[in-house]
């Protein structure tokens, strides 16, 4: 596999790589970098809040609307050898706790992300304001 930073790279692009742009880009809140690494047909699931976002541009948006101030850092990244799911472990800061949470990533075939599932800490309701962008399941 080689590694690639352009977004529009194929199909022998380094998943940790991107997964790597994906949260750097999410920390950063930089939406632009962020967007590079999703298909356009992405798929979120929310299994603890049974929520599910289609499409890049909702998906964009629930993250730009997420609110209060966190942070998060990758502590791990596993890739299967054919370079199309990742699990990611990650450590989230929100106001002063600190929070773990895991995530599936699948890749489509120019190696962007298709498809998340996060699972998080500890179940909770949504938050009002997001049934635009969500369905429920």
């Amino acid at each position: 596999m080689t590694t690639s930073a352009d977004s529009s790279a194929g199909p022998t692009a380094d998943p940790r790589a991107t997964v790597g742009r994906y949260w750097t880009a999410a920390d950063l809140r930089d939406w632009d970098t962020f967007a590079a690494t999703l298909a356009d047909e992405v798929v979120y699931d929310l299994p603890q809040t049974r929520e599910r976002i289609r499409g890049k541009e909702p998906y964009l948006a629930f993250n730009r609307e997420y609110p209060g101030d966190w942070r998060v850092r990758v502590e791990r990244i596993v890739a299967d050898r054919d370079g199309r799911q990742v699990a990611v472990r990650t450590l989230f800061t929100v106001d002063g706790q600190e929070l773990h949470a895991v995530h599936f990533l699948t890749f489509d075939a120019q190696g962007r992300i298709d498809g998340i599932t996060d699972f998080w800490p500890e179940p909770y309701e949504p938050p009002a304001g997001r049934e635009h962008l969500v369905e429920r399941y």
